[in-house]
């Protein structure tokens, strides 16, 4: 596996509940930095692949986690699929059995139409798992609607299924179902992670809905499925601005700062280009003590991760108010990076400052509401969606209010 060399000290805030004072901490010199993607899909739901197929396809790409996020059923029960005529996905059949072998698949040819019974979460987890190398974690989409409006909630860490609630209204949908997976943390007493899915697909959650959540750390500001609208339109905002308008209003609530995902909700592996959710577009890096479910989600929860689609950060530091970004910079590679925020006393998005370089840094004034940094490469994305062309990545915002 790939080893990031990557030095990480935040100065961060970690924030329990929307009433309890923001503490600093700083992060260990000695944690490990671990890739993943958060939300994927297989044949156990609207995916085109087998699931052991799709995980070692990220193991081979150095990827440390993954979460199988298949909508509505956490993979438990017994599942049968029907391949398709296409010549595409009856090679792609035969491949599956010559890797893997007559033993491992189990299928049957019925009328002319193979059959094959797909692997349950244990089974797939156990054959690519490799300890302290790949991680993968059980995960739901948890897949609601209100009217005409498609609302999706990852479960990450999920113990036992949820079953979407539904409700009066978009606020109240995602509500319930929220309420739901928070509870199921409770009584379990493992760390299960949710996190708002794509709100700009076919523009179901707006900002206003966001802005009303309670207890939602996080949400997608970047998708790589090519209809899910990361760039927003002439009506509705960008992922990227409403994350800034949610953070501005959440801060001046006393609630806690909501952390942006990048994630690839990938469902064609046989088809590949702008049309197709593809995998390999966007993940996460998180810093943590060991690849396990419980270190990556408290690790996320402390802001301790950067989301990205190419770029590579070497260092990204806050101490003694200064906010620096440092680039594991490609040759012939050029890059932007621009320090992103809001002040006190204007609630607004701004851009404080940008540099073209591999370095830069920013001076957290007493007047700073929330500070974040968006990086853009001059290198093209292997496989684009909108006019999202080149490879960035974003750091998570920092705030220093009540740090006394």
């Amino acid at each position: 596996m790939r080893t990031y060399k990557i030095v990480l000290l935040f100065l961060l805030l970690s924030v329990i509940g929307c009433h309890e004072k923001k503490e600093s901490t700083t992060q260990n010199h000695n944690k490990k930095w671990y890739k993943g993607n958060l939300h994927t899909h297989s044949y156990w739901s609207d995916g085109d692949e087998f699931p052991e197929v799709i995980l070692d396809w990220y193991k081979e790409r150095d990827y440390n986690f993954m979460a199988l996020s298949d909508h509505n059923t956490i993979a438990d029960e017994e599942k049968w699929i029907t391949i398709k005529d296409d010549s595409i996905y009856q090679t792609a059949f035969k491949n599956y059995l010559h890797k893997y072998g007559e033993e491992w698949v189990d299928y049957q040819i019925d009328s002319g139409k193979t059959k094959v019974k797909l692997k349950t979460y244990d089974e797939y987890r156990n054959l690519t798992e490799e300890k302290s190398e790949f991680l993968v974690i059980r995960s739901e989409e948890i897949t609601d609607k209100f009217e005409d409006k498609h609302i999706h909630m990852n479960a990450t860490n999920i113990q036992e299924k949820i079953n979407p609630m539904g409700g009066s209204s978009v606020v109240n949908v995602i509500q319930n179902n929220l309420n739901q997976v928070l509870n199921q943390r409770k009584i379990t007493g493992e760390p299960i992670m949710p996190h708002i899915n794509h709100p700009n697909f076919y523009y179901s959650i707006s900002l206003n809905d966001m802005l009303q959540l309670n207890g939602e750390r996080f949400f997608e500001i970047y998708n790589g499925h090519p209809m899910v609208h990361n760039m927003g339109d002439s009506i509705n905002v960008s992922t990227e601005k409403m994350w800034d308008l949610i953070n501005i209003s959440y801060l001046e609530n006393n609630k806690p700062i909501m952390y942006g995902l990048a994630t690839d909700d990938s469902h064609s592996y046989h088809k590949k280009g702008a049309k197709w959710s593809n995998a390999g577009r966007g993940w996460v890096m998180v810093q943590a003590d060991t690849l396990s479910a419980h270190a990556l989600i408290h690790a996320l929860e402390n802001g301790n991760f950067y989301s990205s689609t190419g770029v590579d950060l070497e260092t990204i530091e806050v101490k003694e108010g200064i906010f620096s970004i440092a680039i594991n910079e490609e040759p012939g590679v050029s890059y932007k990076i621009t320090f992103i925020g809001s002040k006190k006393e204007n609630s607004k998005p701004i851009e404080f400052k940008t540099v073209t370089g591999s370095k830069a840094n920013f001076e957290i004034t007493d007047d700073i509401l929330f500070v974040r940094c968006k990086i853009t490469s001059s290198k093209l994305q292997e496989n684009h969606i909108e006019d999202l062309l080149f490879e960035m990545a974003w750091t998570q915002p920092i705030s220093l209010i009540n740090n006394n």
